[in-house]
């Protein structure tokens, strides 16, 4: 049995879950700049 199938697929399952991971971060760190803005504004 062909085993490069499964480690491409395993390689493709990394790379997506830390692109998600790195978008998810991105997004929690955008909208705390945003409150810490919005505090310092007040």
């Amino acid at each position: 049995m062909n085993p490069w199938p499964f480690v491409t697929a395993a390689y493709a399952a990394a790379i997506i879950a830390t692109v998600a991971l790195l978008g998810w971060a991105y997004a929690g760190m955008r909208r705390a700049e945003a409150a810490a803005a919005k505090i310092k504004d007040r």
